[in-house]
Protein backbone atom coordinates (compact mmCIF):
# COMPACT_ATOMS: atom_id res chain seq x y z
CA UNK A 1 0.00 0.00 0.00
CA UNK A 2 2.74 2.48 0.96
CA UNK A 3 4.91 1.48 -2.00
CA UNK A 4 2.00 1.99 -4.38
CA UNK A 5 1.29 5.46 -2.96
CA UNK A 6 4.96 6.47 -3.14
CA UNK A 7 5.26 5.21 -6.73
CA UNK A 8 2.05 7.02 -7.70
CA UNK A 9 3.22 10.28 -6.11
CA UNK A 10 6.66 9.95 -7.70
CA UNK A 11 5.05 9.69 -11.13
CA UNK A 12 2.98 12.78 -10.33
CA UNK A 13 6.18 14.65 -9.41
CA UNK A 14 7.90 13.60 -12.64
CA UNK A 15 4.90 14.69 -14.66
CA UNK A 16 4.62 18.07 -12.92
CA UNK A 17 8.29 19.00 -12.68
CA UNK A 18 10.09 16.86 -15.32
CA UNK A 19 12.67 15.77 -12.73
CA UNK A 20 13.20 13.29 -9.90
CA UNK A 21 12.25 13.99 -6.25
CA UNK A 22 14.97 13.88 -3.60
CA UNK A 23 12.81 13.15 -0.53
CA UNK A 24 9.66 11.26 0.41
CA UNK A 25 7.47 11.87 3.45
CA UNK A 26 4.31 10.13 4.65
CA UNK A 27 1.87 11.97 6.94
CA UNK A 28 -0.91 9.84 8.46
CA UNK A 29 -4.55 10.49 9.17
CA UNK A 30 -5.94 9.65 12.59
CA UNK A 31 -8.75 7.99 14.47
CA UNK A 32 -9.97 8.85 17.95
CA UNK A 33 -10.67 5.71 19.97
CA UNK A 34 -12.69 7.62 22.55
CA UNK A 35 -13.03 11.13 23.94
CA UNK A 36 -15.37 13.13 21.70
CA UNK A 37 -16.09 16.82 22.34
CA UNK A 38 -13.96 16.87 25.49
CA UNK A 39 -10.97 18.65 23.98
CA UNK A 40 -12.46 22.05 24.87
CA UNK A 41 -13.57 20.96 28.35
CA UNK A 42 -10.32 20.12 30.16
CA UNK A 43 -10.60 16.49 29.15
CA UNK A 44 -8.44 13.81 27.62
CA UNK A 45 -8.61 12.23 24.17
CA UNK A 46 -7.29 8.90 22.94
CA UNK A 47 -6.23 9.27 19.29
CA UNK A 48 -3.88 7.21 17.14
CA UNK A 49 -2.26 7.69 13.76
CA UNK A 50 -3.46 5.23 11.09
CA UNK A 51 -2.12 3.63 7.93
CA UNK A 52 -3.85 6.09 5.60
CA UNK A 53 -1.42 8.73 4.37
CA UNK A 54 -0.63 11.80 2.37
CA UNK A 55 2.60 11.12 0.48
CA UNK A 56 4.84 14.05 -0.38
CA UNK A 57 7.54 13.79 -3.08
CA UNK A 58 9.92 16.69 -2.52
CA UNK A 59 12.84 18.42 -4.23
CA UNK A 60 14.78 21.28 -2.65
CA UNK A 61 15.54 23.99 -5.23
CA UNK A 62 18.65 25.95 -4.36
CA UNK A 63 18.82 29.63 -5.35
CA UNK A 64 15.05 29.75 -5.78
CA UNK A 65 12.44 31.90 -4.04
CA UNK A 66 9.45 29.82 -5.13
CA UNK A 67 7.47 27.04 -3.44
CA UNK A 68 5.45 25.06 -5.97
CA UNK A 69 2.89 22.37 -5.15
CA UNK A 70 1.14 19.87 -7.38
CA UNK A 71 -1.93 18.30 -5.79
CA UNK A 72 -2.33 15.11 -7.81
CA UNK A 73 -5.78 14.25 -6.44
CA UNK A 74 -7.14 17.64 -7.56
CA UNK A 75 -4.87 17.89 -10.62
CA UNK A 76 -4.08 21.45 -9.53
CA UNK A 77 -0.88 23.42 -8.98
CA UNK A 78 -0.09 26.38 -6.77
CA UNK A 79 3.04 28.53 -6.29
CA UNK A 80 4.10 31.36 -4.01
CA UNK A 81 7.17 33.48 -3.35
CA UNK A 82 8.84 32.70 -0.01
CA UNK A 83 9.94 36.31 0.46
CA UNK A 84 6.42 37.69 0.34
CA UNK A 85 3.67 37.85 2.95
CA UNK A 86 0.88 35.39 2.12
CA UNK A 87 -2.89 35.73 2.44
CA UNK A 88 -5.65 33.09 2.07
CA UNK A 89 -6.61 32.14 -1.50
CA UNK A 90 -9.60 30.51 -3.20
CA UNK A 91 -7.97 27.06 -3.44
CA UNK A 92 -8.78 25.67 0.01
CA UNK A 93 -6.16 22.93 -0.07
CA UNK A 94 -3.50 25.59 -0.71
CA UNK A 95 -4.59 27.56 2.36
CA UNK A 96 -3.53 24.76 4.70
CA UNK A 97 -0.04 24.98 3.22
CA UNK A 98 0.07 28.77 3.12
CA UNK A 99 -0.98 28.88 6.76
CA UNK A 100 1.96 26.68 7.69
CA UNK A 101 4.36 28.88 5.72
CA UNK A 102 2.87 31.98 7.35
CA UNK A 103 3.41 30.55 10.85
CA UNK A 104 7.02 29.65 10.01
CA UNK A 105 7.59 33.08 8.49
CA UNK A 106 6.15 34.84 11.57
CA UNK A 107 8.52 32.87 13.80
CA UNK A 108 11.45 34.39 11.96
CA UNK A 109 12.56 31.14 10.30
CA UNK A 110 13.75 31.25 6.70
CA UNK A 111 13.00 28.73 3.95
CA UNK A 112 14.04 28.53 0.32
CA UNK A 113 12.62 27.13 -2.89
CA UNK A 114 10.98 23.72 -3.01
CA UNK A 115 8.90 21.58 -5.36
CA UNK A 116 6.31 19.23 -3.86
CA UNK A 117 3.85 16.77 -5.40
CA UNK A 118 1.43 15.05 -3.05
CA UNK A 119 -1.32 12.46 -3.15
CA UNK A 120 -3.44 10.82 -0.48
CA UNK A 121 -5.09 7.59 0.64
CA UNK A 122 -6.89 9.44 3.48
CA UNK A 123 -10.53 9.70 2.39
CA UNK A 124 -11.47 13.38 2.27
CA UNK A 125 -14.50 14.43 4.32
CA UNK A 126 -14.54 11.19 6.31
CA UNK A 127 -13.34 12.67 9.59
CA UNK A 128 -9.87 11.11 9.39
CA UNK A 129 -8.08 14.47 9.43
CA UNK A 130 -6.58 14.78 5.99
CA UNK A 131 -6.17 18.52 6.67
CA UNK A 132 -3.98 17.92 9.73
CA UNK A 133 -1.85 15.47 7.74
CA UNK A 134 -1.42 18.07 4.99
CA UNK A 135 -0.51 20.90 7.38
CA UNK A 136 1.81 18.94 9.63
CA UNK A 137 3.35 17.04 6.74
CA UNK A 138 4.40 20.32 5.11
CA UNK A 139 5.67 21.72 8.41
CA UNK A 140 7.68 18.53 8.95
CA UNK A 141 9.18 18.78 5.46
CA UNK A 142 10.27 22.39 5.95
CA UNK A 143 11.75 21.51 9.32
CA UNK A 144 13.75 18.64 7.85
CA UNK A 145 15.12 20.07 4.64
CA UNK A 146 15.75 23.63 5.86
CA UNK A 147 17.00 22.75 9.35
CA UNK A 148 14.46 24.86 11.26
CA UNK A 149 15.07 23.00 14.56
CA UNK A 150 11.39 22.93 15.49
CA UNK A 151 10.20 20.41 18.05
CA UNK A 152 7.38 17.93 17.38
CA UNK A 153 5.12 19.96 19.66
CA UNK A 154 5.91 23.12 17.69
CA UNK A 155 5.09 21.34 14.42
CA UNK A 156 1.68 20.28 15.76
CA UNK A 157 0.93 23.81 16.97
CA UNK A 158 1.95 25.26 13.60
CA UNK A 159 -0.52 22.90 11.92
CA UNK A 160 -3.28 23.99 14.28
CA UNK A 161 -2.44 27.68 13.77
CA UNK A 162 -2.62 27.20 10.02
CA UNK A 163 -6.13 25.80 10.30
CA UNK A 164 -7.21 28.66 12.55
CA UNK A 165 -5.74 31.50 10.50
CA UNK A 166 -5.88 30.42 6.85
CA UNK A 167 -8.66 27.78 6.77
CA UNK A 168 -10.93 29.50 9.30
CA UNK A 169 -11.52 26.36 11.38
CA UNK A 170 -11.14 26.77 15.15
CA UNK A 171 -10.05 23.18 15.67
CA UNK A 172 -8.49 21.65 18.77
CA UNK A 173 -4.98 20.22 18.79
CA UNK A 174 -5.83 16.50 18.73
CA UNK A 175 -5.66 15.89 14.97
CA UNK A 176 -2.31 17.57 14.46
CA UNK A 177 -0.85 16.01 17.60
CA UNK A 178 -1.81 12.49 16.53
CA UNK A 179 -0.38 12.95 13.04
CA UNK A 180 2.97 14.14 14.43
CA UNK A 181 3.29 12.02 17.58
CA UNK A 182 1.72 8.74 16.43
CA UNK A 183 3.46 5.45 17.19
CA UNK A 184 2.79 2.06 15.64
CA UNK A 185 0.41 -0.05 17.74
CA UNK A 186 0.13 2.63 20.43
CA UNK A 187 -2.57 5.14 21.32
CA UNK A 188 -1.93 8.56 22.82
CA UNK A 189 -3.76 9.77 25.91
CA UNK A 190 -3.50 13.52 25.43
CA UNK A 191 -4.41 16.39 27.72
CA UNK A 192 -5.49 18.93 25.11
CA UNK A 193 -4.79 21.89 27.42
CA UNK A 194 -1.27 21.14 28.62
CA UNK A 195 -0.28 18.78 25.77
CA UNK A 196 0.95 16.35 28.40
CA UNK A 197 0.61 12.88 26.95
CA UNK A 198 1.42 9.25 27.47
CA UNK A 199 1.37 6.20 25.23
CA UNK A 200 -0.58 2.99 25.81
CA UNK A 201 -0.12 -0.25 23.94
CA UNK A 202 -3.05 -1.04 21.64
CA UNK A 203 -3.51 -4.70 22.45
CA UNK A 204 -6.29 -5.67 20.05
CA UNK A 205 -5.25 -9.29 19.61
CA UNK A 206 -7.81 -10.99 17.36
CA UNK A 207 -9.86 -7.82 16.88
CA UNK A 208 -9.62 -4.84 14.53
CA UNK A 209 -10.95 -1.31 14.27
CA UNK A 210 -13.06 -0.88 11.14
CA UNK A 211 -14.62 2.40 10.02
CA UNK A 212 -18.01 2.54 8.31
CA UNK A 213 -18.45 5.81 6.40
CA UNK A 214 -22.09 6.88 6.30
CA UNK A 215 -21.29 9.19 3.34
CA UNK A 216 -23.54 11.84 4.85
CA UNK A 217 -22.61 15.16 6.39
CA UNK A 218 -25.58 17.17 7.56
CA UNK A 219 -25.50 20.92 7.01
CA UNK A 220 -26.03 21.78 10.69
CA UNK A 221 -22.60 20.44 11.66
CA UNK A 222 -21.11 23.90 12.28
CA UNK A 223 -24.17 25.48 13.88
CA UNK A 224 -24.79 22.33 15.93
CA UNK A 225 -21.20 22.33 17.16
CA UNK A 226 -21.43 25.98 18.19
CA UNK A 227 -24.76 25.38 19.94
CA UNK A 228 -23.25 22.51 21.94
CA UNK A 229 -20.32 24.67 23.00
CA UNK A 230 -22.75 27.39 24.15
CA UNK A 231 -24.78 24.83 26.10
CA UNK A 232 -21.62 23.58 27.81
CA UNK A 233 -20.37 27.10 28.57
CA UNK A 234 -23.71 27.91 30.21
CA UNK A 235 -23.29 24.93 32.51
CA UNK A 236 -19.65 25.71 33.26
CA UNK A 237 -20.42 29.28 34.35
CA UNK A 238 -22.97 28.08 36.87
CA UNK A 239 -20.67 25.36 38.18
CA UNK A 240 -17.75 27.73 38.72
CA UNK A 241 -20.00 30.31 40.34
CA UNK A 242 -21.19 27.66 42.83
CA UNK A 243 -17.80 25.94 43.24
CA UNK A 244 -15.07 28.56 42.57
CA UNK A 245 -12.41 26.41 44.22
CA UNK A 246 -12.53 23.83 41.38
CA UNK A 247 -9.78 24.53 38.87
CA UNK A 248 -10.73 22.35 35.87
CA UNK A 249 -14.04 21.24 34.46
CA UNK A 250 -12.98 17.59 34.64
CA UNK A 251 -12.67 17.95 38.43
CA UNK A 252 -16.37 18.63 38.90
CA UNK A 253 -18.43 15.60 39.94
CA UNK A 254 -21.96 14.48 39.26
CA UNK A 255 -23.33 15.68 42.60
CA UNK A 256 -22.00 19.18 41.93
CA UNK A 257 -23.67 19.16 38.54
CA UNK A 258 -26.93 18.00 40.13
CA UNK A 259 -26.83 21.04 42.44
CA UNK A 260 -27.00 23.46 39.50
CA UNK A 261 -29.37 21.35 37.39
CA UNK A 262 -32.43 23.54 37.91
CA UNK A 263 -30.44 26.70 37.31
CA UNK A 264 -28.86 25.62 34.01
CA UNK A 265 -31.82 23.68 32.60
CA UNK A 266 -32.05 20.16 31.21
CA UNK A 267 -30.24 20.85 27.92
CA UNK A 268 -27.04 22.16 29.51
CA UNK A 269 -27.30 19.49 32.19
CA UNK A 270 -27.35 16.74 29.57
CA UNK A 271 -24.40 18.23 27.70
CA UNK A 272 -22.30 18.54 30.84
CA UNK A 273 -23.13 15.12 32.23
CA UNK A 274 -22.10 13.55 28.93
CA UNK A 275 -18.75 15.35 29.07
CA UNK A 276 -18.00 14.31 32.64
CA UNK A 277 -18.83 10.69 31.80
CA UNK A 278 -16.76 10.78 28.61
CA UNK A 279 -13.70 12.22 30.36
CA UNK A 280 -13.84 9.29 32.77
CA UNK A 281 -14.25 6.81 29.92
CA UNK A 282 -11.00 7.90 28.24
CA UNK A 283 -8.83 6.82 31.15
CA UNK A 284 -10.76 3.57 31.47
CA UNK A 285 -10.36 2.87 27.75
CA UNK A 286 -6.60 3.50 27.82
CA UNK A 287 -6.26 1.02 30.69
CA UNK A 288 -8.49 -1.53 28.97
CA UNK A 289 -6.47 -1.30 25.76
CA UNK A 290 -3.11 -1.68 27.47
CA UNK A 291 -4.37 -4.70 29.43
CA UNK A 292 -5.98 -6.32 26.40
CA UNK A 293 -9.44 -6.11 27.98
CA UNK A 294 -11.17 -5.82 24.62
CA UNK A 295 -14.65 -6.65 25.92
CA UNK A 296 -14.60 -3.70 28.32
CA UNK A 297 -13.27 -1.40 25.61
CA UNK A 298 -16.26 -2.39 23.50
CA UNK A 299 -18.64 -1.54 26.34
CA UNK A 300 -17.06 1.89 26.68
CA UNK A 301 -17.46 2.57 22.95
CA UNK A 302 -21.14 1.66 23.22
CA UNK A 303 -21.59 3.97 26.20
CA UNK A 304 -20.00 6.82 24.26
CA UNK A 305 -22.35 6.34 21.33
CA UNK A 306 -25.34 6.34 23.63
CA UNK A 307 -24.09 9.56 25.21
CA UNK A 308 -23.38 11.26 21.89
CA UNK A 309 -26.80 10.27 20.60
CA UNK A 310 -29.04 10.95 23.62
CA UNK A 311 -27.14 13.37 25.88
CA UNK A 312 -24.94 15.42 23.55
CA UNK A 313 -27.33 14.85 20.64
CA UNK A 314 -24.83 15.05 17.78
CA UNK A 315 -25.69 11.79 16.05
CA UNK A 316 -28.13 11.42 13.17
CA UNK A 317 -30.58 8.84 11.85
CA UNK A 318 -28.05 7.27 9.50
CA UNK A 319 -25.34 6.80 12.15
CA UNK A 320 -27.76 5.58 14.83
CA UNK A 321 -29.11 2.98 12.39
CA UNK A 322 -25.62 1.93 11.36
CA UNK A 323 -24.43 1.51 14.95
CA UNK A 324 -27.59 -0.29 16.08
CA UNK A 325 -27.40 -2.79 13.24
CA UNK A 326 -23.64 -3.28 13.61
CA UNK A 327 -24.04 -4.26 17.26
CA UNK A 328 -26.36 -7.09 16.19
CA UNK A 329 -23.59 -8.71 14.15
CA UNK A 330 -21.50 -11.64 15.36
CA UNK A 331 -18.12 -10.71 16.78
CA UNK A 332 -18.89 -6.99 17.28
CA UNK A 333 -17.92 -5.76 20.74
CA UNK A 334 -18.47 -2.04 20.27
CA UNK A 335 -19.59 0.64 17.81
CA UNK A 336 -20.00 4.39 17.99
CA UNK A 337 -20.15 7.55 15.96
CA UNK A 338 -16.67 9.07 15.59
CA UNK A 339 -15.90 12.77 15.32
CA UNK A 340 -17.90 15.95 15.64
CA UNK A 341 -21.21 14.37 14.66
CA UNK A 342 -24.15 14.86 12.28
CA UNK A 343 -22.62 12.39 9.83
CA UNK A 344 -19.24 10.92 9.03
CA UNK A 345 -17.95 7.54 10.22
CA UNK A 346 -18.67 5.01 12.88
CA UNK A 347 -15.75 3.23 14.52
CA UNK A 348 -16.35 -0.46 15.15
CA UNK A 349 -14.48 -3.05 17.20
CA UNK A 350 -14.93 -6.37 15.40
CA UNK A 351 -13.43 -9.84 15.77
CA UNK A 352 -11.17 -10.47 12.78
CA UNK A 353 -12.98 -13.61 11.65
CA UNK A 354 -16.32 -11.77 11.54
CA UNK A 355 -15.26 -8.59 9.72
CA UNK A 356 -16.14 -9.61 6.16
CA UNK A 357 -19.59 -10.88 7.15
CA UNK A 358 -20.33 -7.75 9.18
CA UNK A 359 -19.28 -5.48 6.33
CA UNK A 360 -21.47 -7.33 3.85
CA UNK A 361 -24.53 -7.37 6.09
CA UNK A 362 -24.34 -3.72 7.18
CA UNK A 363 -23.66 -2.54 3.61
CA UNK A 364 -26.83 -4.28 2.42
CA UNK A 365 -28.99 -3.02 5.30
CA UNK A 366 -27.71 0.54 4.98
CA UNK A 367 -28.30 0.61 1.22
CA UNK A 368 -31.82 -0.77 1.66
CA UNK A 369 -32.67 1.80 4.35
CA UNK A 370 -31.12 4.97 2.91
CA UNK A 371 -30.17 4.20 -0.69
CA UNK A 372 -26.53 5.01 0.08
CA UNK A 373 -23.47 2.87 -0.57
CA UNK A 374 -21.46 3.12 2.63
CA UNK A 375 -17.68 3.04 2.43
CA UNK A 376 -15.45 0.86 4.59
CA UNK A 377 -11.95 1.61 5.85
CA UNK A 378 -9.95 -1.07 7.59
CA UNK A 379 -7.23 0.69 9.56
CA UNK A 380 -4.14 -0.18 11.54
CA UNK A 381 -2.46 2.03 14.12
CA UNK A 382 0.72 3.46 12.62
CA UNK A 383 3.67 5.77 13.14
CA UNK A 384 3.37 9.52 12.87
CA UNK A 385 4.94 11.66 10.13
CA UNK A 386 8.36 10.51 9.03
CA UNK A 387 10.74 10.68 6.13
CA UNK A 388 11.04 7.56 3.99
CA UNK A 389 14.32 6.88 2.28
CA UNK A 390 14.35 6.05 -1.40
CA UNK A 391 15.87 2.61 -0.80
CA UNK A 392 12.85 1.60 1.28
CA UNK A 393 10.83 1.43 -1.92
CA UNK A 394 11.23 0.12 -5.41
CA UNK A 395 10.37 3.25 -7.34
Amino acid sequence: MQKHLVNYTTEAFRSAFQSEPDFFFLAPGRINIIGEHVDYSDGFVLPAAIDKYICFAVKKIDDSETCTFFAKDFNESFSFNVNQKQIPVKQMWANYLLGVFNAVQESGKKIGGVQIAFSSTIPMGSGLSSSAALECGFAFILNQIFGLNLSKKELALIGQKSEHTFAGVKCGIMDQFASVFGKEQQVIMLDCNTLDHQYFEANLDGYSLVLFDSCVKHTHLTSGYNDRRNDVDHGKKALWKRFPEVEKFRDFNFSMLEEVRTEIGETSFKRCIYLLKEIGRVEKAAKALSEGNIEYLGELLNETHHGLSTEFEVSCEELDFMVEETLKENGVLGARIMGGGFGGCSINLIKDENIIEAIENISIKYKEKFGIDMKVYRVKISDGIREYKRNEFIV
